[in-house]
């Protein structure tokens, strides 16, 4: 039998599961990850709707040594949702967008059920109309799947608060690699039964396990918000005003965003009819929002910032005025990323350090680059309030994208050697996918190692799910790429 009529033969088996796209127009789309800089074929895209079809195609696929790369909104940025190119066995993705409903929601519970290819904005709506608090929030909540969000352990604005997705789920429905499904939607607090077995599916990005549903975290909703852009001389001032704030016992800080002066002139320049509402010569900037679930009496959010302002050296500020205001002051964080986008050729570094270490490591790092890259801009903004930064590299035009992708392992290196010699992580909440993998190996340890090679094994013994992407040795020592 050739190639073709195999592939003919396999979808046809695959059809009488569910719905199955092979159409090169319909499965580019799928097939590219969302930056456009990985791609490989795929035998078909599935479009299963309940969770005994994703069990009837893993069986399926595992009998016919099909691997499977479980896809959401497929906006990862370390391309973990798409094939990875050099398989030596076809690699079918299943999309999970058509399992999209919210099973249910609870507020006596504060629980809410949910499949996982609802996108995380419908899963905040359905938090909001029995009002409650779904918290999870990130840039691409209105494409991004909640169980994308699950796959890579996404963090987002208000981790500072809330936690990393992983603190948000109670409980999940997964299919096994033997197509088992195991049935967890617990929507309890406290479970002490055995081994917490959700924890090894939330951030394993699809290695282990397919997540089809999950049963989330729901919070009381916040009555009034609060929000203002800052102005400070350093990044020591920055982080001392982090901390005098956290001291504020009527003060609960949701969010702490970091901006550096270069990403501030970036979105100037890519955006010039915005005006900056502060003074545009200061070395950084912050966004900080705090939430009230009954509102408090009185203006204590300014007051508390009245009473640090001298003291932090705060320079220049502005406080929101309304819903609309507060907007306008987080587009300046929310469109760095595009304006890098705008702006050319770039690198993105996700990482993570323990806070008393971040003005020193941007020093540090930032003066390194400059004198050993003329020509480089670094790119600097983040979570502050948790430790992780995107210190990303943009270009003057005297670089080429070539000779960018030249020095990348250069610049990589030199960037992750500062962060592992301060005891942070290359990769704070985008994951590992196929894009970091080298660095898994490099950065982490044979002990490490080893136990992550040992749980894909146990779980995943053929190497079924997801080939290619975060710890590889299990399925190099099966021959399986």
């Amino acid at each position: 039998m050739s190639q073709l009529q195999m592939k003919k033969a396999l979808l046809e088996g695959l059809r009488q599961i569910c719905p199955c796209l092979d159409g090169t127009d319909e499965l580019q789309v799928h097939e590219t990850d969302w930056r456009g800089r990985h791609f490989a074929n795929a035998l078909g895209v599935t479009l299963p709707t309940t969770v005994e079809e994703v069990s009837q195609i893993v069986k399926f696929c595992r009998l016919r040594n099909i691997a499977i790369v479980a896809q959401g909104g497929n906006t990862g940025l370390c391309a973990g949702a798409v094939p990875v190119s050099g398989q030596s066995r076809w690699q079918l993705i299943l999309s999970m967008r058509r399992m999209n409903h919210i099973r249910q929601v609870d507020p006596l519970t504060d629980s809410l059920t949910v499949e996982a290819g609802a996108l995380l904005q419908d899963v905040q709506a359905a938090a909001q109309q029995v009002g409650r608090l779904f918290p999870l929030s990130l840039g691409a909540e209105g494409s991004c799947t909640i169980g994308g969000n699950i796959s890579t352990n996404a963090g987002g604005n208000a981790v500072l608060r809330y936690g990393n997705t992983r603190d948000l789920v109670l409980g999940l429905e997964v299919v096994l690699a033997s197509g088992e499904i195991w049935h967890g939607l617990r929507a309890l607090r406290k479970d002490n039964a055995g081994y917490d077995l959700k924890h090894l599916f939330i951030g394993s990005e699809g290695t282990l396990g397919i997540v089809t549903a999950a049963t989330l975290k729901l919070f009381p909703p916040l009555r009034q918000v609060d929000t203002a852009l800052l102005a400070l001389p350093s990044y020591t001032a920055a982080l001392s005003l982090l901390k005098a704030l956290q001291t504020q016992e009527s003060l609960p800080l949701t969010a702490f965003e970091l901006m550096s002066a270069e990403s501030i002139s970036l979105v100037r320049e890519q955006f010039p009819q915005r005006l900056f509402p502060l003074d545009d010569k200061l070395k950084t900037y912050v966004l900080v929002e705090a939430g009230w679930s009954s509102r408090p009496q009185g203006d204590v959010f300014e007051q508390a910032l009245e009473r640090i302002w001298e003291v932090c050296d705060v320079q220049d500020g502005v406080v929101a005025k309304s819903e609309a205001h507060a907007a306008s002051l987080w587009e300046w964080r929310e469109l760095i990323t595009e304006a890098q986008l705008r702006a050319g050729p770039h690198l993105k570094h996700d990482i993570s350090l323990p806070a008393f270490c971040i003005p020193e490591f941007i020093e540090q790092t930032d003066a390194g680059l400059y004198s050993r890259f003329p020509g480089l801009r670094v790119i600097n903004f983040g979570h502050l309030g948790d430790g992780n930064l995107h210190y990303n590299i943009s270009v003057e035009s005297v670089i080429s994208e070539m000779d960018l992708q030249a020095m990348q392992a250069e610049i990589e290196n030199f960037i992750y050697g500062q962060v592992c010699a301060m005891n942070g992580s290359f990769s704070a909440e985008h994951g590992i996918g196929q894009t970091k993998t080298q660095h898994l190996r490099h950065y982490r340890s044979a002990t490490e190692l080893s136990l992550m090679a040992l749980l894909k094994r146990s779980l995943d013994p053929e190497a079924l799910f997801n080939p290619g992407k975060v710890i590889i040795e299990h399925v190099e020592s099966v021959g399986l790429i």
